[in-house]
């Protein structure tokens, strides 16, 4: 026995198997980020652009902070939403979180 001298001898098993397990499992983690994070954050931006440009006068809308109105007028990056009664506020397009069905003001102003 030569002690400066050192062999490095393989290891004898299933040494490919397990390469290959690991980069179908890199995959497999690879997808399911995809399909639970990626995905619906694409398709709720996408509905979210398309709320946007089909914003237009008239429609009754809720902003991200909570505010209900109806909108007045619309630029190309702002709208004027009718908040109350001669009230006219001036919100980012973006800022809109969602559109609501026509008449949805009166009935909650009625249901008072």
């Amino acid at each position: 026995m030569n002690l400066l001298e050192t062999t490095a001898y393989a290891a004898e098993g299933p040494g490919s198997e397990a390469g290959i397990f690991q980069l179908v499992m890199l995959g497999v983690f690879v997808l399911i980020f995809y399909f639970l994070l990626i995905r619906p954050q694409n398709k709720r931006r996408k509905e979210h652009q398309n709320l946007i440009t089909s914003l237009s006068e008239g429609d009754e809308v809720v902003t991200a902070g909570g505010m209900l109105g109806k909108i007045t007028k619309v630029d190309d990056e702002f709208i004027k939403v009718l908040v109350g009664e001669g009230v006219e506020l001036r919100f980012q397009k973006s800022s809109i979180g969602a559109s609501l069905p026509k008449g949805t003001i009166k009935s909650l102003e009625n249901g008072k």
